[in-house]
């Protein structure tokens, strides 16, 4: 028998059912440890694969030429005719039509465009003899960044066997390189892989989202500030709330179909129009910016307001000049949080045809435009290989973006945050 007289009253022994409530309690813990931990192990496992997967779009493979100044002469300068007669020199055995056809298969499709390029750099002074770093075809990248294997090991994907037997001779000859490839952030889209980037949807998205974050953020703060501080509480106002907070739920292809509905329908507005993109990304992201706003206003405490107004300060000035400044990092947060939501949309964007194939990047928000999210949407569907590491590295670009902007907002809150 325990002796009680030498029990803590204190302790959890003096308490019947504390010790199981205690282990209960670290069976709670253990088991939210767990679930983040494993949050962050999958979170983890999807960077690394995409990036591993990615980085190889900001790169390019490839392949080096001698040239002699007599090629050009005797071609006139003709970059197609000079390609022919360098793969034809530079690579054995390419005899017949089919050869020379898998052959020059190996270059990429904007070969031709670096070439003429080059010649113009020398303008009537062409060097004697001079190396040239072209760009392969995608199959031929694709098969250099994975590593290139012999015919006894098995055929190499996307080349014939001709091909891969070059392949191995160029890489034996040092005729292959790796480079960095800026034109994956500057290029448009294009239906060679090779030559398709990520450029004109930076743009898109760029001219989109500011749209939506000039009139989300201007409507989206006076609205809140008059229904917060100046709007009498009746049936109008509290049915106006509800409607709200009711279109903050709404699916976001809706707005799509009511940006087809209005912009496109009725008013005629241009297209796959950033405009048009930027309208209805502001109208999904308006309810979302009223209501952040709104709770960034209400705590302020009451005390401001009424010190302000016992001071003789009018309501607009009490409204301005007191309580807007307090709430601003609340409200620039929720405004930038749902800049980032309008970034990742793409089902309200596909309603409005920013769909389309654009290989022209936009000079101004009435071109027609497509956005990050829906490039990465063409490009997942496409069937070339090469597309796969093109996605991923639209994906990462726009996770960085998606990263930049949370950091901004929190950079904005800490910088106007004031004490009170």
């Amino acid at each position: 028998m325990t002796d009680q007289s030498n029990i803590n009253p204190l302790s959890a022994d003096s308490v019947v059912g504390l010790n199981k409530r205690y282990r209960r309690e670290r069976i709670y813990k253990n088991l939210g440890l767990g679930a983040i931990t494993l949050s962050l192990a999958f979170l983890a496992f999807l960077i690394i694969s995409i990036s591993y997967k990615g980085m190889a779009s900001f790169q390019r493979t490839e392949i080096q030429f001698n040239i002699e100044a007599s090629w050009v002469t005797e071609a006139n300068g003709n970059a197609l005719t000079i390609l022919k007669r360098l793969v034809k020199e530079t690579l054995p055995n390419v005899t017949g039509r089919k050869a020379r056809r898998e052959a020059n298969g190996l270059l990429g499709a904007n070969a031709e465009d670096e070439l003429n390029a080059t010649l113009k750099g020398f303008g009537s002074e062409i060097p004697p003899t001079f190396t040239l770093w072209l760009p392969s075809s995608d199959n031929m990248d694709m098969a250099f960044k994975g590593g290139l294997v012999s015919l006894e090991e098995g055929d190499q994907q996307g080349l014939s066997k001709r091909q891969q037997t070059w392949a191995l001779f160029l890489a034996e000859e040092d005729h292959l390189q790796k480079s960095f490839s800026l034109g994956f952030l500057t290029n448009g889209d294009s239906r060679d892989a090779e030559r398709a980037g990520i450029g004109g949807a930076l743009l898109g998205s760029m001219f989109t989202l500011g749209i939506c974050l000039v009139l989300s953020f201007v409507i989206g703060t006076m609205a809140a500030i008059y229904l917060e501080e100046f709007s009498r509480k009746n049936m109008w106002t509290s049915f106006l709330e509800v409607n709200i907070n009711n279109l903050a739920s709404v699916p976001s292809i809706i707005f799509g179909l009511l940006g087809l509905a209005i912009f496109l329908n009725t008013f005629g507005m241009p297209r796959s129009s950033s405009l048009v993109g930027g309208l209805v990304l502001f109208l999904m992201t308006l309810p979302t910016v009223i209501i952040t706003s709104r709770v960034a206003l209400q705590s302020v405490p009451p005390s401001i307001r009424e010190a302000a107004l016992a001071l003789g300060a009018t309501k607009i000035q009490m409204a301005f000049q007191q309580v807007v400044p307090l709430a601003l990092p609340g409200m620039l947060t929720g405004t930038i949080l749902g800049m980032a939501r309008a970034l990742g949309e793409t089902a309200p964007l596909l309603m409005i045809g920013m769909v389309a194939f654009i290989a022209d990047p936009p000079s101004n928000i009435l071109d027609s435009a497509t956005t990050l999210p829906v490039q990465v949407f063409l490009w997942s569907d496409s069937p070339e290989r090469a597309f796969a590491e093109k996605t991923a590295g639209a994906i990462m670009v726009l996770i960085v973006f998606l990263i930049l902007m949370n950091l901004t907002a929190v950079l904005l809150r800490k910088k106007f945050e004031k004490k009170y």
